[in-house]
């Protein structure tokens, strides 16, 4: 199907040389990789949420703070 899509100039010369790089022209094929590369992660991360979302109130309250210290340290690194 066709569309229009708005895009930065320097997204679409990244595109034009990805597709380059494959011998391609056109960059169709990789903005659709790109796609469904994002759609399968959303619905990756969905499924880990919702499953997330089933363990609630499963922990014990010593296991809940432990967990609580451990995610907190994890984001700290992260920054």
């Amino acid at each position: 199907m066709r569309t229009t899509i708005e895009l930065k100039p320097e997204h679409r010369s990244r595109l034009l040389a990805v597709a380059a790089q494959r011998g391609e022209k056109g960059f169709s094929s990789v903005v659709g990789e790109a796609l469904e590369v994002y759609l399968n992660a959303q619905t990756d991360w969905e499924h880990r949420r919702q499953r997330a979302l089933a363990l609630q109130g499963r922990l014990k309250a010593k296991e809940a703070r432990q967990l609580r210290t451990r995610a907190a340290a994890l984001r700290k690194e992260w920054r």
